[in-house]
């Protein structure tokens, strides 16, 4: 049975939920004869892809805090582990731990990160998409431990894979439509069972490259929940956690523990599932908040280990029900000592990493960000990194290939630039991938039909300084099925190095081999022809930064609105 979720705060039953939870107290004798409930504690983060240290910049602040660095992140887990009764806590994750990580452990296919998390007590994780970058196959190697089938064991000790259960409950091996991992586990507080449902979410295959996802399939996230609580209660669990690597925003005057104009995949998921779950640890999104979302408390912890979400759950003894919920999401600061064995950790794969971290490649004169402008009152316009990324690859492919034009997705950008010089390291953080770039032909229709795609699938690509074209605010937006049937971009507007793209001409285009894909549901790429798979885009970036520095931010003139150039 599930009761809302609160805030953190002293909240009594209502008179129905005593009733549901069995004969009500007459007197003060009856009611001190009640078993007193088992104080329960989870300690939760998501998204937190690798960062072993300290982000910088903008990523590494929360809520005016500087903030995140394992060293300071398993600080803080012990410290509110001795807050609460420590055999009653449980520390766990909803996804995206690995993956779009720095170089630091990114070298190392993210073995030092698992490592790390094993030291730092974690005991369940659902899985995220970046944990299906490197494929299925690698995920259970990162799960059970073996050297990697590649490279081996590159820092020369075995690896023994992760001593915590990550949860994937609907991710399905295609050919036997049997689970990839675990879906879930039960675990035992006081006598007390706790169940925990780990998942993705379902679009993983739009945003995880073809070769990620080969041989699987992904269900719905609030029918796959349901099935799995279902099961759990035949099993004797009443307290139901969902571990979801989705979410959702909420306004922008919110706090890290507010709820305020939410909005996202989480509030319909959450609205669908089954009333017998309690608690949603989500993701994904990278934001904070903390919910009562359909009577269930709805947490989220930002990225990078800048926050942890404390939850304090009451469980009936008898019925093994939540009585209450409720969470705060504490800043992970960094005025509290470090742990000495993250520390020592760092210092080790910092040691084999060796001097190519450090070689400088470039220099910025003033910091360079993945920001996006604001077009037409939502972030879908351009980015001073990203265009800066879309220059690299079109100059790494315009003699090669004979590219005349390149676009970046947004999320491939992982990070800024501060200013001055650059380091590889820096530049991997950015650019984390691998991705090879990849030159095709696509005529001009099909690149018009591009753009409007961007309007349905609400990603802006970010566009080389060839490249310039004219969005109405006015126009309609195309469909999923029919992208081609929009009209934000404005017929004859875009034009490759100022002179008009011919819808009837064929133009030969870079973009990274996920886009290729069709990542992202930028599908129109999938219909281009004669492709050539060039360097890894991380190459492209570092030899530009080399190349022209000092670099300076592009400026954001490439896509414009009929507001600046109104119609002849």
């Amino acid at each position: 049975m599930s009761i809302p979720g609160m805030r953190r705060a002293a909240v009594g039953l209502t008179a129905l939920a005593v009733a549901a939870l069995g004969a009500v107290a007459t007197n003060p004798e009856q009611a001190d004869a009640r078993p007193k409930p088992v104080d329960v504690t989870l300690l939760a983060l998501n998204d937190f892809h690798g960062n072993l240290e300290p982000p910088s910049g903008s990523s590494g602040t929360i809520a005016g805090q500087t903030a995140g660095g394992v060293e300071y992140l398993a600080t803080h887990l012990a410290e509110l582990r001795a807050a609460a009764k420590k055999k009653n806590t449980i520390t766990v994750a909803a996804g995206d731990l690995i993956g779009a990580s720095p170089l630091l452990s990114a070298a190392f296919h993210d073995e030092p990160t698992i490592e790390a998390l094993n030291m730092a007590g974690l005991d369940y994780a659902s899985v995220g998409n970046h944990e299906f970058d490197e494929g299925a196959t690698e995920l259970l190697r990162i799960q059970n431990g073996g050297c990697h089938p590649v490279d081996g064991c590159v820092d020369g000790t075995p690896y023994r894979g992760a001593d915590f259960q990550y949860l994937s409950a609907n991710a399905f091996k295609t050919a036997t439509g049997k689970p990839l991992m675990a879906p879930y586990a039960i675990h035992k507080v006081q006598g007390v069972k706790v169940g925990f449902i780990g998942m993705t979410l379902e679009g993983t295959p739009q945003i995880v490259s073809q070769q990620g996802v080969a041989g699987l399939s992904f269900a719905d996230e609030a029918d796959t929940a349901n099935r799995y609580a279902r099961e759990l209660r035949r099993k004797g669990v009443e307290a139901i956690v969902v571990l979801l690597h989705e979410g959702g925003t909420q306004a922008a005057t919110g706090g890290i523990n507010d709820c305020v104009g939410m909005t996202g995949p989480i509030v319909d998921i959450a609205n669908r599932m089954d009333p017998s779950i309690d608690v949603v640890v989500s993701g994904h999104t990278h934001q904070a908040y903390n919910c009562d979302i359909n009577g269930k408390l709805v947490t989220s912890a930002s990225s990078f280990g800048r926050l942890v979400t404390d939850i304090d759950l009451k469980i009936d003894r008898r019925s093994g029900d939540v009585l209450s919920a409720a969470a705060n999401n504490v800043v992970v600061t960094r005025d509290v000592a470090k742990d000495p064995r993250q520390t020592a950790l760092i210092n080790r794969y910092k040691t084999v990493l060796g001097p190519v971290a450090g070689r400088q490649v470039g220099v910025t004169n003033q910091a360079i960000t993945r920001s996006q402008e604001t077009l037409f009152g939502t972030s879908l316009g351009e980015s001073p990194l990203g265009n800066l990324i879309a220059d690299a690859q079109l100059a790494a492919t315009d003699d090669e290939q004979n590219a005349v034009a390149a676009f970046m997705n947004p999320g491939g950008v992982r990070a800024d630039l501060d200013a001055g010089p650059v380091t590889y390291e820096e530049a991997f953080t950015v650019q984390p991938f691998a991705n090879n770039l990849v030159t095709l032909d696509l005529t001009g229709e099909q690149l018009y039909c591009l753009l409007e795609q961007q309007f349905v699938t609400g990603r802006t690509l970010y566009p080389s300084a060839t490249v310039g074209y004219v969005v109405d605010p006015d126009g309609t937006t195309g469909t999923v099925d029919d992208p081609c049937a929009g009209t934000r971009v404005v017929r004859g507007s875009l034009t490759f190095a100022g002179t008009p793209v011919d819808t009837t001409a064929t133009y030969r285009v870079t973009v990274n081999n996920f886009l290729a894909g069709g990542g992202d549901g930028f599908s129109v790429l999938t219909g281009g022809t004669n492709l050539v798979t060039g360097q890894i885009d991380l190459d492209a970036f570092v030899d530009y930064l080399t190349a022209q520095s000092p670099v300076s931010a592009p400026t954001l003139d490439r896509i414009r609105t009929t507001a600046e150039v109104p119609a002849a």
